[in-house]
């Protein structure tokens, strides 16, 4: 049962396009928009390349759908792909948070502000944790396994958002803990013929 390989982009142009888009798209919460635009419509990664790319582009210095925009570049037409999706990121959104910066400055106190922005966050809440539940089924392909998985979920939830404890500290010894153990699950796949 092979898998299908996914689309590609056709120019760096497209790529530019694409990510422009993308970002005008993503204020607040991109991680919804990102798979929706790049796995169900456009179909470049599959939701497997996508929870992959995903995890690195997040252990990677920089924000997250940056770096994954140019990891996608970079790998279809390598560093200028990667600059063209770099550009598509930041160019437009760019201008458009500094005309909304000076919009804001002069209407921030208005109430009316203030509980849109309010929607705003529920709205970024709900979209990640439904992108989060879509993506339940690629981790069934894991090396760590489903129930490892969602231990490890679980306990990151637990640890920063019942317990308190600094964000850092949790991804540094979950982080630490998922990696050893998807080590150790490699290498009993590498170790049984």
């Amino acid at each position: 049962m092979g898998e299908e390989a996914p689309a590609k982009p056709q120019s760096r142009a497209e790529l530019f396009t694409a990510f422009t888009w993308l970002a005008l798209q993503g204020f607040g919460g991109v991680l919804a928009v990102v798979q929706r635009e790049l796995v169900e419509k456009r179909q470049w990664l599959t939701r497997e390349q996508f929870v992959e790319d995903w995890a690195v582009a997040q252990i990677m210095p920089g924000p997250n759908v940056v770096n994954l925009s140019m990891m996608i570049g970079g790998r279809h037409f390598g560093l200028t792909g990667a600059l063209a999706a770099l550009a598509g990121m930041l160019l437009a959104p760019l201008a458009l948070l500094l005309t909304l910066a000076t919009v804001y400055s002069q209407l921030a106190d208005a109430p009316q502000v203030q509980a849109a922005l309010r929607g705003m966050g529920a709205v970024a809440a709900g979209l990640i944790a439904a992108t989060g539940l879509k993506m339940i089924g690629a981790l069934r392909t894991n090396v760590m396994g489903m129930g490892a998985c969602i231990g490890f979920a679980l306990a990151s939830f637990v640890a920063v958002a019942l317990l308190r404890w600094p964000l850092a500290w949790v991804l540094l010894g979950l982080g630490s803990l998922a990696c050893g153990w998807a080590w150790h699950r490699l290498a009993r796949q590498v170790a049984s013929p």
